[in-house]
C-alpha cells in the first residue's frame, strides 16, 4: 500500500511539473493601463525575452463576449509565437471585465475601433516599441473592427484576421442554420426558428425597447436587456466598405468546421475586396473549428482539458502558430 501511495504521489508531482513547464512561456508580461480613449484599459504588454528592440507590436482585438486580456490564457501561445518573430503583443480586458470600468455591451463596432486606435496611439509612445511596425490580430467579431481601424490608419503593417464575418445579419442566419442542422433539427422547427428571426429583425428595425421586444416575442431565450441594446447598436454592421478602403496586408485564417461564420462567403468577400497582389494571404485549417481548434479536441471536454493543462500550444490547429510567424517575418519585418 505504501508503494502504491508513493507511486501516486510521484505521478502527481510529475504531472504538476509538466503543467508548470508547459505554462512557462518565453515572454515577459507587463501589467499596463492603456490611456487616451474613453476610459482607461487594464491590459497586458507581452514582451520578447530575447533581442534588444525596439520591437514591433501586435495589438489584439477580441471577438464577442466578456474577454479578459489573456483570453483565459489562450492568447499566451500566440504571444510567444509573435515574440519569436521579434514582436511584443498588447491586449486588454474588455470594459467591465476583470475589474475594468465600463460595460463592453455598451460598445458599438465604431466604439471598439476608436478604442483600438487610442491603444495604438498609446503604444507608439512606449519606449521599446517600433511605431512603424504595428499591426492587428483579431478573431470573429473583430472582423467588423479591424477593417475600420486599417482604413483610417494606412501605416498599419498588417492585419491577421481569424474567422471573421463580413455581414452581421448574414452571419447570424448562417450560425442559426448551422447549429440547428448540427442537432438534426426537423425542417418544420428550422422554418419556425427562421420566422422568429424575421420577427426579431422587424422589431430591431423599429427600434423597440427590450421590454417591448419581450412583450412581442414571448420567450427571449436568455437574451438580456444589455445584449438587446448591443445588438441594436451593431446588427447593421458590414465590413465591405472598410475592407475596400484599407491597404494593409492581411492574413486570413479559416477553419473547415466553423459553424459560427460562413467561411466560404468570408473568403470570397476578402478576395473580391483585397485584389492587389500581395494584399491577401489565406490559410485553411480543414479540421479546425471557429477558434482554429481541432474539432476532435473541441468536441471532447476531456481532451481539451488535458491539452490546455499539459500541452497548451497544441490547442490550436497544426501550423496555425507557425503560419502567423512566417507572415510576420514576411510582411511585418520580423526576426
Amino acid at each position: 500500500m505504501l508503494r502504491s501511495v508513493l507511486a501516486v504521489v510521484l505521478l502527481a508531482a510529475g504531472l504538476g511539473a509538466v503543467v508548470v513547464y508547459q505554462s512557462d512561456y518565453d515572454i515577459r508580461e507587463e501589467q499596463v493601463t492603456v490611456t487616451g480613449g474613453t476610459q482607461p484599459l487594464k491590459g497586458v504588454l507581452a514582451w520578447p525575452t530575447k533581442g534588444k528592440g525596439p520591437f514591433g507590436l501586435v495589438v489584439f482585438v477580441h471577438g464577442d463576449g466578456p474577454i479578459d486580456a489573456t483570453h483565459d490564457t489562450n492568447y499566451r501561445p500566440l504571444w510567444e509565437a509573435f515574440a519569436q518573430s521579434g514582436y511584443a503583443s498588447l491586449s486588454w480586458n474588455k470594459p467591465g471585465v476583470g475589474g475594468a470600468p465600463g460595460n463592453w455591451l455598451d460598445q458599438s463596432m465604431e466604439d471598439r475601433a476608436r478604442e483600438t486606435m487610442a491603444a495604438i496611439a498609446w503604444a507608439k509612445s512606449r519606449p521599446g516599441i517600433d511605431g512603424h511596425r504595428i499591426g492587428l490580430w483579431g478573431a470573429s467579431q473583430a472582423g467588423w473592427v479591424m477593417p475600420k481601424v486599417a482604413a483610417r490608419m494606412p501605416d498599419l503593417r498588417f492585419v491577421i484576421a481569424v474567422s471573421p464575418a463580413i455581414n452581421w445579419l448574414q452571419q447570424g442566419r448562417f450560425n442559426t442554420m448551422a447549429e440547428l442542422r448540427a442537432k438534426n433539427t426537423p425542417e418544420p422547427e428550422i422554418q419556425a426558428e427562421l420566422a422568429k428571426r424575421e420577427t426579431r429583425l422587424k422589431l430591431l428595425r423599429k427600434g423597440v425597447t427590450f421590454d417591448e421586444y419581450r412583450a412581442a416575442i414571448g420567450d427571449v431565450q436568455g437574451l438580456t436587456a444589455d445584449r438587446w441594446r448591443f445588438i441594436n447598436k451593431n446588427y447593421t454592421s458590414d465590413a465591405k466598405k472598410d475592407l475596400a478602403a484599407m491597404r494593409t496586408p492581411v492574413l486570413l485564417a479559416l477553419g473547415g468546421h466553423d459553424i459560427n461564420v460562413d467561411v466560404a462567403d468570408t473568403e470570397a468577400g476578402y478576395r473580391k475586396l483585397l485584389r492587389e497582389p500581395g494584399r491577401l494571404q489565406v490559410k485553411h485549417y480543414p479540421d479546425a473549428t471557429h477558434g482554429i481548434v481541432p474539432k476532435d479536441i473541441e468536441d471532447s471536454k476531456l481532451k481539451i482539458t488535458l491539452v490546455v493543462l499539459f500541452a497548451p500550444r497544441l490547442v490550436y490547429a497544426s501550423g496555425f502558430l507557425a503560419d502567423q510567424r512566417r507572415f510576420l517575418e514576411k510582411v511585418g519585418g520580423g526576426a
